[in-house]
Protein backbone atom coordinates (compact mmCIF):
# COMPACT_ATOMS: atom_id res chain seq x y z
CA UNK A 1 0.00 0.00 0.00
CA UNK A 2 1.19 3.37 -1.25
CA UNK A 3 1.27 5.81 1.67
CA UNK A 4 0.87 9.43 -0.42
CA UNK A 5 1.12 12.74 1.07
CA UNK A 6 -1.62 15.19 0.10
CA UNK A 7 -0.45 19.16 -0.88
CA UNK A 8 -3.80 20.90 -1.14
CA UNK A 9 -3.17 24.59 -2.73
CA UNK A 10 -5.41 27.28 -1.79
CA UNK A 11 -4.05 30.89 -3.16
CA UNK A 12 -0.31 29.80 -3.80
CA UNK A 13 -0.55 28.57 -0.40
CA UNK A 14 0.05 25.14 1.18
CA UNK A 15 -3.37 24.55 3.14
CA UNK A 16 -5.51 22.05 5.19
CA UNK A 17 -9.64 22.14 5.17
CA UNK A 18 -12.05 20.78 7.04
CA UNK A 19 -14.72 18.57 5.42
CA UNK A 20 -13.89 20.50 2.04
CA UNK A 21 -14.91 24.08 3.50
CA UNK A 22 -12.95 26.62 2.15
CA UNK A 23 -13.48 29.34 4.66
CA UNK A 24 -12.30 26.46 7.69
CA UNK A 25 -8.40 26.12 6.55
CA UNK A 26 -5.37 26.28 8.08
CA UNK A 27 -2.38 27.49 6.07
CA UNK A 28 0.87 25.03 6.84
CA UNK A 29 2.88 26.85 4.10
CA UNK A 30 3.37 29.53 2.01
CA UNK A 31 6.23 27.40 -0.02
CA UNK A 32 4.37 24.02 -1.27
CA UNK A 33 7.53 23.19 -3.20
CA UNK A 34 9.74 23.26 0.04
CA UNK A 35 6.82 20.89 1.62
CA UNK A 36 6.80 18.50 -1.51
CA UNK A 37 10.39 17.95 -1.15
CA UNK A 38 10.10 17.71 2.54
CA UNK A 39 7.77 14.62 2.03
CA UNK A 40 9.80 13.14 -0.70
CA UNK A 41 13.07 13.58 1.39
CA UNK A 42 11.13 11.34 4.18
CA UNK A 43 10.35 8.84 1.47
CA UNK A 44 7.44 9.67 -0.07
CA UNK A 45 6.53 7.53 -3.30
CA UNK A 46 4.19 9.54 -4.63
CA UNK A 47 2.75 13.00 -4.43
CA UNK A 48 -1.14 14.11 -4.33
CA UNK A 49 -1.82 17.57 -5.49
CA UNK A 50 -4.90 19.34 -5.11
CA UNK A 51 -5.94 22.87 -7.09
CA UNK A 52 -8.49 23.69 -4.29
CA UNK A 53 -9.15 27.01 -5.84
CA UNK A 54 -9.45 24.97 -9.08
CA UNK A 55 -12.34 23.04 -8.19
CA UNK A 56 -14.56 25.83 -7.32
CA UNK A 57 -13.68 27.80 -9.81
CA UNK A 58 -13.59 25.06 -12.82
CA UNK A 59 -10.37 26.01 -14.35
CA UNK A 60 -6.42 26.13 -12.95
CA UNK A 61 -5.58 28.73 -10.68
CA UNK A 62 -2.75 27.17 -8.77
CA UNK A 63 -1.06 26.05 -11.92
CA UNK A 64 2.05 27.97 -11.54
CA UNK A 65 2.74 26.68 -7.66
CA UNK A 66 1.59 22.82 -9.59
CA UNK A 67 4.49 23.12 -11.88
CA UNK A 68 7.01 24.29 -9.92
CA UNK A 69 6.30 21.02 -7.80
CA UNK A 70 6.54 18.82 -10.80
CA UNK A 71 9.32 19.96 -12.32
CA UNK A 72 11.66 20.03 -9.00
CA UNK A 73 10.21 16.43 -7.66
CA UNK A 74 12.04 12.85 -8.38
CA UNK A 75 8.86 11.05 -7.64
CA UNK A 76 5.86 10.74 -9.62
CA UNK A 77 2.76 13.61 -8.70
CA UNK A 78 -0.97 12.97 -9.52
CA UNK A 79 -3.53 15.83 -9.54
CA UNK A 80 -6.90 16.91 -9.37
CA UNK A 81 -8.80 20.49 -8.97
CA UNK A 82 -10.85 21.77 -12.01
CA UNK A 83 -9.64 19.55 -14.69
CA UNK A 84 -12.35 20.21 -16.74
CA UNK A 85 -11.62 19.82 -20.17
CA UNK A 86 -9.64 17.54 -22.54
CA UNK A 87 -6.93 20.29 -23.07
CA UNK A 88 -6.45 20.75 -19.33
CA UNK A 89 -5.58 16.98 -19.00
CA UNK A 90 -3.10 16.81 -22.03
CA UNK A 91 -1.66 20.05 -20.68
CA UNK A 92 -1.02 18.87 -16.91
CA UNK A 93 0.35 15.22 -18.52
CA UNK A 94 2.78 16.97 -20.84
CA UNK A 95 4.26 19.03 -17.87
CA UNK A 96 5.35 15.93 -16.22
CA UNK A 97 2.48 15.10 -13.93
CA UNK A 98 2.19 11.33 -13.79
CA UNK A 99 -2.14 11.14 -13.56
CA UNK A 100 -4.49 13.45 -13.25
CA UNK A 101 -7.86 13.18 -11.41
CA UNK A 102 -11.51 14.31 -12.31
CA UNK A 103 -14.17 14.82 -10.18
CA UNK A 104 -16.87 16.94 -11.24
CA UNK A 105 -16.87 16.18 -15.10
CA UNK A 106 -17.08 11.99 -13.77
CA UNK A 107 -20.75 13.37 -12.93
CA UNK A 108 -21.47 16.29 -15.76
CA UNK A 109 -19.86 14.80 -18.78
CA UNK A 110 -18.98 11.44 -18.15
CA UNK A 111 -18.21 11.47 -21.93
CA UNK A 112 -15.11 13.35 -21.30
CA UNK A 113 -13.89 10.74 -18.83
CA UNK A 114 -14.71 7.95 -21.00
CA UNK A 115 -12.36 10.18 -24.40
CA UNK A 116 -9.50 10.53 -21.61
CA UNK A 117 -9.17 7.32 -20.29
CA UNK A 118 -8.79 6.09 -23.93
CA UNK A 119 -6.52 9.34 -25.15
CA UNK A 120 -4.27 8.32 -22.27
CA UNK A 121 -4.63 4.64 -20.82
CA UNK A 122 -3.14 4.36 -16.88
CA UNK A 123 -3.17 8.02 -16.32
CA UNK A 124 -6.88 9.16 -15.65
CA UNK A 125 -8.18 8.32 -12.23
CA UNK A 126 -11.56 9.36 -10.75
CA UNK A 127 -12.21 10.88 -7.50
CA UNK A 128 -15.77 10.19 -5.75
CA UNK A 129 -16.54 12.57 -3.11
CA UNK A 130 -19.41 10.89 -1.03
CA UNK A 131 -21.57 12.06 2.33
CA UNK A 132 -23.13 9.19 3.13
CA UNK A 133 -22.55 7.29 0.34
CA UNK A 134 -24.04 9.97 -2.24
CA UNK A 135 -21.47 11.67 -4.48
CA UNK A 136 -20.14 15.40 -4.29
CA UNK A 137 -18.95 17.90 -7.07
CA UNK A 138 -17.90 21.31 -7.51
CA UNK A 139 -15.52 21.31 -4.70
CA UNK A 140 -17.95 19.28 -2.55
CA UNK A 141 -20.22 22.37 -2.73
CA UNK A 142 -22.92 20.58 -4.52
CA UNK A 143 -24.92 17.11 -3.44
CA UNK A 144 -26.38 14.64 -5.62
CA UNK A 145 -28.23 11.48 -5.46
CA UNK A 146 -25.75 9.36 -7.30
CA UNK A 147 -24.48 6.53 -5.41
CA UNK A 148 -20.76 6.29 -5.08
CA UNK A 149 -20.62 2.59 -6.38
CA UNK A 150 -22.81 3.14 -8.90
CA UNK A 151 -20.67 5.93 -10.85
CA UNK A 152 -17.00 4.12 -9.58
CA UNK A 153 -18.87 0.98 -11.44
CA UNK A 154 -19.72 3.22 -14.08
CA UNK A 155 -15.92 4.63 -14.47
CA UNK A 156 -14.49 1.32 -14.42
CA UNK A 157 -15.89 0.17 -17.48
CA UNK A 158 -14.67 4.02 -19.01
CA UNK A 159 -10.99 2.46 -18.42
CA UNK A 160 -10.16 4.61 -15.63
CA UNK A 161 -6.90 3.43 -13.90
CA UNK A 162 -8.58 3.87 -10.08
CA UNK A 163 -10.91 5.54 -7.76
CA UNK A 164 -9.73 7.88 -5.28
CA UNK A 165 -12.66 7.47 -2.60
CA UNK A 166 -12.92 10.26 0.06
CA UNK A 167 -15.62 10.26 2.97
CA UNK A 168 -15.91 14.12 2.95
CA UNK A 169 -17.42 14.03 6.64
CA UNK A 170 -13.93 12.73 7.45
CA UNK A 171 -11.92 14.66 5.59
CA UNK A 172 -9.45 16.30 7.83
CA UNK A 173 -11.23 15.66 11.26
CA UNK A 174 -8.87 12.48 11.88
CA UNK A 175 -11.12 10.39 13.10
CA UNK A 176 -10.42 7.39 10.81
CA UNK A 177 -11.14 6.00 7.33
CA UNK A 178 -14.87 4.75 6.42
CA UNK A 179 -13.74 1.04 6.63
CA UNK A 180 -16.89 0.22 5.48
CA UNK A 181 -17.55 1.97 2.45
CA UNK A 182 -14.22 1.49 1.78
CA UNK A 183 -14.10 -1.79 1.79
CA UNK A 184 -17.47 -2.55 0.21
CA UNK A 185 -16.21 0.18 -3.20
CA UNK A 186 -12.75 -2.08 -3.87
CA UNK A 187 -14.84 -5.32 -3.43
CA UNK A 188 -17.29 -4.61 -5.75
CA UNK A 189 -14.09 -2.86 -8.39
CA UNK A 190 -11.51 -4.34 -10.55
CA UNK A 191 -9.54 -1.83 -10.28
CA UNK A 192 -7.37 -0.72 -7.20
CA UNK A 193 -9.29 2.08 -4.46
CA UNK A 194 -6.93 4.46 -2.89
CA UNK A 195 -8.61 5.16 0.42
CA UNK A 196 -8.69 9.56 1.40
CA UNK A 197 -9.84 11.56 4.32
CA UNK A 198 -9.78 10.79 8.32
CA UNK A 199 -6.47 8.88 8.70
CA UNK A 200 -4.66 10.42 12.21
CA UNK A 201 -2.44 7.27 13.14
CA UNK A 202 -0.83 4.31 12.92
CA UNK A 203 -3.89 2.75 14.58
CA UNK A 204 -5.89 4.15 11.10
CA UNK A 205 -3.64 2.75 8.51
CA UNK A 206 -3.09 -0.83 10.61
CA UNK A 207 -7.48 -0.83 10.44
CA UNK A 208 -7.11 0.05 6.84
CA UNK A 209 -4.47 -2.85 5.95
CA UNK A 210 -6.93 -4.93 7.23
CA UNK A 211 -9.32 -4.45 3.80
CA UNK A 212 -5.76 -3.85 1.56
CA UNK A 213 -6.77 -7.40 0.32
CA UNK A 214 -10.03 -5.96 -1.48
CA UNK A 215 -8.15 -3.77 -3.90
CA UNK A 216 -7.57 -0.60 -1.44
CA UNK A 217 -3.80 -0.03 -3.14
CA UNK A 218 -2.88 3.48 -1.77
CA UNK A 219 -3.76 5.91 1.22
CA UNK A 220 -3.54 9.61 1.07
CA UNK A 221 -3.08 11.71 4.33
CA UNK A 222 -2.71 15.31 5.23
CA UNK A 223 -3.65 16.56 8.65
CA UNK A 224 -2.12 14.11 10.22
CA UNK A 225 1.31 13.84 8.63
CA UNK A 226 1.67 18.17 9.33
CA UNK A 227 0.17 18.17 12.55
CA UNK A 228 2.49 14.92 13.54
CA UNK A 229 -0.03 12.83 14.26
CA UNK A 230 1.42 10.40 11.94
CA UNK A 231 5.23 10.68 10.67
CA UNK A 232 5.67 9.48 7.32
CA UNK A 233 8.74 7.11 8.00
CA UNK A 234 6.99 5.20 10.04
CA UNK A 235 4.10 4.60 8.47
CA UNK A 236 6.18 3.63 5.64
CA UNK A 237 7.56 1.11 7.47
CA UNK A 238 4.29 -0.45 8.94
CA UNK A 239 2.70 -1.01 5.64
CA UNK A 240 6.22 -1.98 3.40
CA UNK A 241 6.13 -4.70 6.38
CA UNK A 242 2.75 -5.97 5.80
Amino acid sequence: MLIIPAIDLKDGNCVLLLQGRMEDDTLFSTDPLQMARRWQQEGARYLHLVDLNGAFAGCSVNREAIINIVKFMDIPCQLGGGIRSLETIEDYLNLGLERVILGTVAVEQEELVAEAARRFPGRICVGIDARQGKVSTRGWAEETELEALDLALKMQNFGVAAIIYTDIMRDGMQTGVNLEDTGRLAESLEIPVIASGGIASLDDLEQLLTIESKGVTGAITGRALYEGTLDLREAMKLVDNV
